[in-house]
């Protein structure tokens, strides 16, 4: 990777010893929280907070949440708000998973959940949970070089499933099922029953034959399995004196009888089960017994870590030398062959005209990484076609798996990408969070001066190029000889002031 490209990306988080960190796990059956206090380049966790919010039991078919289970969640937000009110913003980072991913307006949800949080709320992709969830569980129990594992987690919507070795994921697989979408699914009369039980298997157990083969190619020594519901059903087998925490292919037949001789969801009476988690525990362990049928598991053991302890883990760089989106935008690079010496000079120009305004636009590190990495990416789209090779690049920024990035990310790289050229898009700002509107328009600009300016995709000596603001007004000052030799670039240059009044700025060019 280029000195220059690594120049872009946002810095590490600062922290002194002492300082309180927390992360936020917003799942679709309960959300967490943890506070942790920074020793000595690792956490230390201070306080831990749980609330069983089940909102994927509030999502209807068309993305729709019910007002219980919205306000269930905001009341919940609320109370974690209160608990992290004096960390500051940048020391907090909150990330919702499956049932928030498909809302149809999961905008509207954010708003509010911000403001009951007090904190910005990030989305991110089933495997970039899947890569969260891996980094938990890794960082907690480690394993030994070279030694390969599966992690699964089996959360309130979605299920994760991982092989990973040290602390690197390297298949990492999300499916739409978990315990609460699945016990709707399949029992939603709360019926129970053998011949349901066993229709339901053969459905889920084709969700997990789609990677079934792959993974049991690569295999791996021990299998780790995270959340509440597999820590549950480890606790039923426990008690069960089936096992001593361990949920092994022996004891699951005996759990399983156990729950269906109840005959309905509210009579089922397994040892050591919460009511609490009562509704929903039929469809967790019929995910585990499909997955232990077509991955072939024998033994998993569970784990005390999950997301939240990989979202820790991110924050503060522990899952590697390297920022994991370091690596996602090398990928995309090699995938779509991208130019980059081209992306190398439009760099060198956007970010020296973004450190001449950042003060005074109000822009942060982290617009700055934005810019960089959406400079390193802006000609994916030419592995598809020249003609509107913008538009192509946005597409595969907003809809890929990006690892490292939450979808917010991905959505204003896309924006970055769709309006480096040409017209501003009239509705490609429309998904881009309240907050962090202003500072995409405002690096968008940079973004299309730059990539103007590099225009001949050859090696060109720019003159020294000044830019000033004041406000929404923004100027550029370059040489008029150098410009008059250029009459091209001239032409170009006069058609930004119009198409930059879309980002709301006022573009001047003085020679």
């Amino acid at each position: 990777m280029s000195p220059a490209r690594r120049n872009s990306l946002s810095p590490p988080l600062q922290l002194a010893d002492g300082d309180l960190i927390a992360a936020i796990d917003l799942g679709s059956n309960s959300y967490h929280m943890l506070v942790a206090r920074y020793v000595q380049g690792q956490f230390r966790v201070v306080d831990r907070l749980r609330e069983m919010v089940r909102m994927a039991d509030g999502l209807d078919d068309r993305g729709g949440l019910s007002a219980g289970a919205r306000d269930r969640a905001l009341a919940c937000l609320s109370r974690f708000g209160e608990r992290i009110r004096d960390i500051p913003p940048q020391r907090v980072s909150a990330i919702a998973t499956n049932t928030v991913r498909l809302l149809r307006e999961p905008q509207a949800f954010l708003m509010l959940a911000e403001s009951a949080l007090g904190h910005a709320i990030e989305i991110v992709s089933g495997r970039e949970e899947a890569r969260l969830v891996y980094l938990g569980v890794a960082h907690a129990q480690p394993s030994e070089p070279g030694e390969l594992r599966l992690v699964m987690d089996v959360g309130g919507g979605s299920t994760e499933c991982i092989i990973g070795s040290g602390l690197e994921a390297i298949e990492r697989e999300s499916l739409q099922m978990g315990c609460v979408a699945t016990t709707r699914r399949f029992f939603g009369n709360g019926k129970l029953s053998r011949k349901k039980w066993r229709q339901a298997l053969v459905e889920i157990g084709a969700e997990f034959q789609q990677f079934s083969h792959r993974y049991r190619e690569l295999g791996w020594r021990d299998v780790l399995g995270s959340s509440g519901t597999i820590k549950a059903i480890g606790h039923i087998c426990a008690e069960m004196k089936l096992t001593k925490g361990a949920i092994t292919v022996e004891a699951l037949p005996h759990v399983r009888e156990r729950l269906l001789a109840a005959g309905h969801i509210d009579k089922i009476d397994l040892p050591g089960l919460s009511n609490e988690r009562r509704p929903v525990i039929a469809g967790g362990l019929l995910v585990i017994e499909a997955a232990f049928n077509a991955l072939g598991i024998e033994r998993m053991l569970v784990s005390r870590a999950a997301m939240r302890e990989g979202i820790l883990c991110d924050m503060l760089g522990l899952g590697g030398d390297e920022d994991p989106r370091d690596a996602a935008i090398d990928a995309l690079m090699a995938r779509y062959e991208v130019d980059e010496d081209q992306a190398a000079r439009v760099e060198a120009t956007a970010i020296h005209l973004f450190d001449q305004v950042a003060a005074s636009w109000d822009l942060d590190a982290e617009d700055r990484a934005k810019l960089g990495w959406a400079t390193w990416l802006h000609e994916i789209g030419l592995a598809i076609a020249h003609s509107q090779h913008h538009v192509h690049g946005a597409y595969l920024l907003e809809h890929s798996d990006i690892s490292g990035f939450t979808r917010q990310q991905q959505q204003v790289l896309s924006v970055l990408v769709r309006n480096q050229r040409r017209g501003i898009s009239k509705h490609a700002f429309e998904n881009i969070p309240d907050r962090l509107l202003l500072g995409t328009r405002r690096i968008t600009a940079l973004l299309r001066l730059a990539v103007l300016l590099n225009r001949s995709h050859g090696r060109i000596d720019l003159p020294k190029l000044k830019l000033s603001t004041d406000g929404a007004d923004l100027t550029l000052t370059l040489p008029k000889r150098w410009l008059d030799e250029r009459p091209l670039l001239r032409s170009d240059l006069s058609g930004e002031p119009d198409d930059m009044r879309a980002l709301g700025i006022r573009l001047r060019i003085v020679d």
